[in-house]
């Protein structure tokens, strides 16, 4: 049996430590690393080991009695979430370290919320419960305070015995188990199996109380972690696979790392998935199986492994990859995976001046492929590349990268943030683009989202007015590219997008006609309607002494925050609440300086709202949206052999679509 486990903590918790015992407990390791002795197995880059972080996602396996188990260890560190969350996306059972000497951390209570999210059982190994300050009361009010009523202390159950404690937990869940428990009787099978099933559908979190580095309990969390675990693949199915990441090695060429979610995969198979533009079909050419940096090449593999192939050329992260055959089941794939956990903040790239600015701009599409979040850009008329980044840290950390792989120092600008925009009502758009020889018209719905739901798309479109493969092409189209709004020329999010109808020609229409049509079609129905502008915010978590409550209360009301206020078990007051990124990021060195460091704040992504200061971000942008050619509103119509403009206003009056607006 296959299953797939991720190793996840806030930074410092002792992830890679435990990521060590589990190997070296099932043989799969002969020697035990540490990360603070720079020879932990996982950590092996050097960027790594000098820091003492987790950078990047390792995989690895071991045996356990009658499964097989692909681990993943994750970043922990808060710059490198976004890796972290991509392997949220494959996991079937997750372990989540807590520091048992800090407690719930405030990145920890986030990667517990997102794992909930993505529906991942979970085990919680409360971890330094060796050092003589662990309090374990305390931690576990902690525990339930922050994460949930649901975790139960599973450190000594389950060895065909249970507590009174656990019994009556578990009964409190189930009518039947309930009458049982109040006549006296208790049938160990019946409990354990309702343990599995609440577990496995996340209704109850088991704990196990431990250390990693003095191999306490590590045992107990392997064997609840084995027992409770019910994971089973379809090997029989069609070929069904997810990508997690992308690496490219040192000759450039391309790995792929999947999950194989259903059936088998062999060298030589015909793959399908969706590339950048169009479905692309290629063969597979290697197939790796990593532990840390070393592999093992296979002829196959089969449902419920985590894989390395070379062959496809156009994958990213979150793409689904089906057999060949199996072709048309692409569509019913949700290949735009929204992630929670997106970059707030962007920076121009610095290099000598005597270095081509393609060459540097190529490096980072390679780093760009493997760290889609970093979202390179170049800029031809300002000759300017820009990324997109979660902190100062990974920025170091990028340096240090990119001097290591490509032989060239760069440094970065100052932080901006990354604002947003969307829509305040519904509004149709039209596009027309019909140049000599070519022919496309498009009409789309676009309406406000939900906050943070980012772009969805459907189609309402009657196929004797376009094609399925043309309404697919709309469709990719829409997510091929992200789409500048009117207002700063930001990102444009939440909006549901409908293609209602369109237009095509036998004899003209070619495959980039609708790509026009499809991009002149949402531009010019944003300039239809209000547009708001959205930035960045941050959830925060302020302890500190009485002393200074008033100074911090003013200083989140100048900054345009929301607060609440409550007592902590250690009787220090603790203040949550959110507010924009833009305001809040320099705070905590600016806590640290007046509570002379008894304070401490710490940082969580919240989201995208509506800005405080749209005005002034705005003032300062100087954004002319008539001034964008890559995104204009006016359509192309064609009379007697010649093409001519019609301004994005005036479209309506010259459609040649049959719709009520």
């Amino acid at each position: 049996m296959n299953k797939i486990i991720g190793i996840l903590a806030h930074v410092d918790s002792g992830k890679t430590t435990l990521c060590e015992q589990i190997l070296y407990h099932t043989n799969s390791i002969r020697k035990r690393g540490r990360v603070d002795h720079k020879d932990s197995y996982f950590d092996n880059n050097h960027i790594e080991r000098q820091r003492g972080i987790t950078v990047f996602s390792k995989e690895g396996y071991f045996n356990y009695k009658d499964s097989n188990y692909y681990l993943i260890d994750t970043p922990g560190h808060v710059d490198f979430s976004p890796e972290m969350e991509r392997s949220l996306k494959i996991l079937d059972y997750a372990i989540l370290i807590v520091s048992g000497v800090e407690k719930v951390q405030s990145h920890s209570e986030t990667i517990f919320n997102y794992l909930r999210e993505h529906n991942i059982p979970t085990i919680i190994f409360v971890n330094k419960m060796d050092r003589d300050i662990s309090n374990k009361d305390e931690i576990n009010i902690s525990l339930k305070e922050n994460l949930s009523k649901d975790i139960f202390d599973f450190t000594k159950e389950l060895s065909n015995n249970m507590s009174e404690e656990l019994i009556e937990f578990i009964a409190e869940k189930d009518e039947e188990l309930l009458e049982r428990f109040l006549d006296d009787n208790f049938d160990y099978d019946l409990w354990f199996e309702k343990i599995k099933s609440l577990f496995n559908s996340c209704n109850i979190y088991p704990c196990v109380f431990g250390s990693a580095l003095f191999d306490e309990n590590v045992d107990s969390l392997l064997e609840t972690l084995d027992c409770l675990s019910v994971k089973n693949y379809d090997e029989n199915k069609s070929f069904t696979g997810k990508v997690y990441k992308i690496k490219s090695e040192e000759n450039k060429q391309r790995l792929t790392f999947i999950k194989v979610m259903s059936g088998k995969l062999k060298i030589k198979d015909e793959l399908c998935y969706m590339g950048q533009k169009n479905i692309l079909r290629e063969k597979v050419n290697e197939i790796r199986i990593y532990k840390g940096d070393k592999f093992i090449n296979r002829e196959e593999a089969f449902a419920g492994e985590i894989v390395a192939i070379k062959g496809p050329s156009e994958t990213y992260p979150s793409n689904f990859i089906v057999s060949s055959k199996e072709e048309d089941i692409l569509s019913k794939l949700n290949t735009e995976d929204n992630n929670f956990i997106v970059p707030m903040l962007a920076t121009k790239v610095l290099f000598d001046e005597s270095v081509n600015i393609k060459d540097v701009y190529s490096y980072f599409k390679i780093l760009g492929e493997e760290e889609i979040s970093l979202n390179p850009i170049y800029s031809e008329e300002l000759r300017e590349i820009k990324i997109n980044i979660m902190g100062k840290i990974q920025l170091e950390v990028l340096k240090e990268i990119f001097l290591e792989r490509f032989n060239i120092n760069v440094d970065f600008g100052p932080c901006e943030i990354l604002y947003k925009e969307t829509i305040k009502d519904k509004t149709i758009g039209i596009g027309h683009f019909e140049p000599l020889r070519h022919y496309a018209e498009v009409v789309l719905k676009i309406e406000p989202d939900k906050r943070n739901s980012g772009i969805s798309f459907e189609s309402l479109a009657h196929v004797d007015n376009i094609t399925i493969g043309h309404q697919n092409l709309v469709n990719t189209h829409i997510f091929e590219r992200s789409h500048r709004g009117i207002l700063g020329g930001y990102e444009v999010t939440d909006v549901k997008i409908t293609l209602l109808t369109g237009k095509e020609h036998n004899k003209h229409t070619e495959g980039g006609d609708f790509r026009q049509a499809t991009f002149r079609a949402l531009r010019q129905g944003l300039e239809q309607v209000e547009n708001i502008l959205l930035e960045p915010y941050y959830k925060f978590k302020i302890e500190i002494d009485n002393d200074y409550m008033g100074r911090v209360i003013s200083d989140i009301q100048k900054m345009s925050g929301s607060f609440n206020i409550k007592d902590s078990s250690d009787n220090k007051p603790i203040i949550s609440g959110r507010g924009p990124v833009s305001e809040f990021m320099d705070y905590p060195l600016e806590l640290i300086s007046f509570t002379k460091g008894r304070g401490r704040i710490t940082f969580n992504y919240d989201g995208y709202d509506e800005c405080h200061n749209s005005e002034e971000v705005l003032n300062n942008r100087n954004y002319d949206k008539n001034s964008d050619k890559l995104y204009t509103s006016n359509s192309i119509f064609c009379s007697k052999g010649q093409g001519y403009t019609v301004k994005g206003e005036d479209v309506r009056n010259y459609m040649h679509c049959e719709i009520n607006i």
